[in-house]
């Protein structure tokens, strides 16, 4: 028996512009960046990075009561994206046999916010009884699948991956691998992340967050820019729906691209920096399984953290793999990292430049970085018809993903 062809028929996202895809594509067409100061940051001792990207919380009241209360920003943000994803492709529920169609959904660590409480409420008195029962529901790592699971009763496949940066990307790559051996009809598949001064707090112990930029915050993160000094944090979820493509065929879906190729794999070199022959080998890896050829993409979505070493690494194996032609580009200037669901979201962007035949170039390149000058820089919107692209994430612990999509 073959393996079944998997094609993206619907896209749901909450971002720092809001909710929804259009508003997000139309913020990233403006050039309009979301980083702000955060507003009572500086009184957490220690912490040196004071930007971020935060998402619009609204529209949550609308989630039953008995289903949210399980529920943090992070499983909101998933419940939200998926809710628009479906509706995207034109699936309610029913329509699919409910243990034919699950989710994947990937985060860093659950909610960030639910863990402090968590910790804050307990320690002082260490009695466990004055914990609120939810808490755990909010806390633990599958929180946004489960949520989305238990609110779009979804009987099929519930899974989360959980790799940091990679975990959306991860989730969508996995979903296509299922639905490749044919054991579910449709999953929804990306990425979900919530901000806490906690979690950008973890990239300033690393010496990887952006600090120069507290009192400019619009001009971090700075991508691939010769001026480039770090992270910044953001926060929202991307959801996609997956299906085979006979499946996609059957009900007359609008097919919005296809996955062709996917990759993930582990440096085994060091925890915390990215590594060059690793992040070549997967993009390698990734073109082999689509049957793309060097110098047949059309585009490439990059990670582009704005990390001294690891805008490097990638450049260089882009290069490496792709060639200094292909046009490059990432949007964490305009959004900055959202962490578990940037894999998810900016696959989704990829998308939308597909469709529009309109690369979006990254934001804060001002001057490109002399080591990052092996690639083709998107310094301006480029109309191109892109017929097949790659989407990278990378993550702490050498984790490496990529996944490459054609047009439909």
């Amino acid at each position: 028996m073959g393996l079944n062809r998997v094609v993206v028929t619907g896209a749901g996202a909450v971002t720092p512009y809001g909710r929804g895809v259009a508003g997000m594509m139309a913020g990233l067409a403006a050039g309009k960046s979301c980083v702000v100061r955060m507003e009572g940051w500086e009184n957490q001792g220690g912490l040196k990075s004071l930007v971020a990207a935060p998402a619009p919380l609204s529209g949550e009241k609308a989630i039953p009561r008995q289903k949210r209360r399980s529920m943090s920003r992070v499983s909101i943000f998933a419940v939200q994206a998926a809710e628009d994803a479906m509706a995207d492709a034109g699936l309610k529920a029913g329509d699919i046999p409910s243990d034919r169609i699950g989710c994947i959904i990937g985060s860093t660590l659950g909610s960030a916010s639910a863990i402090s409480e968590f910790y804050e409420t307990f320690i002082p008195v260490r009695d466990i009884s004055v914990i609120p029962s939810m808490l755990f529901f909010k806390s633990m790592a599958h929180t946004a699948a489960m949520n989305v699971a238990q609110y779009l009763d979804l009987k099929g496949y519930v899974m989360a991956t959980c790799a940091a940066c990679a975990s959306g990307l991860q989730a969508i790559g996995t979903g296509y691998d299922l639905l490749k051996l044919g054991v579910q009809d449709a999953l929804l598949c990306g990425g979900s992340e919530e901000l806490h001064p906690s979690v950008t707090g973890i990239f300033d112990l690393l010496f990887a967050t952006s600090t120069r930029y507290n009192d400019s915050p619009q001009k971090t993160p700075r991508p691939f820019d010769a001026d480039r000094d770090g992270i910044v944090c953001g926060e929202g979820a991307g959801i996609v729906v997956l299906e085979t493509l006979d499946h996609a065929r059957s009900r007359g879906a609008r097919i919005l691209a296809e996955v062709a190729g996917y990759n993930t794999g582990g440096s085994g070199d060091h925890v915390s920096q990215s590594n060059r022959e690793s992040v070549t080998r997967c993009m390698r890896k990734t073109m082999e399984d689509a049957g793309v050829g060097k110098g047949e993409l059309d585009y490439v979505s990059a990670h582009a953290t704005a990390t001294v070493q690891g805008d490097q690494a990638e450049a260089e194996a882009i290069c490496d793999v792709a060639g200094d032609a292909v046009p490059v580009s990432g949007l964490k200037g305009h959004i900055g990292h959202t962490l578990g669901a940037s894999g998810a979201i900016e696959l989704i962007a990829t998308i939308g430049m597909m469709r529009s035949g309109t690369i979006i170039p990254g934001l804060n390149l001002e001057k490109v970085a002399p080591e990052c000058a092996v690639i083709n820089h998107v310094r301006k919107p480029l109309s191109r018809e892109l017929k097949v692209v790659m989407k990278n994430c990378f993550a702490f612990g050498g984790v490496d993903a990529a996944l490459i999509l054609k047009k439909a």
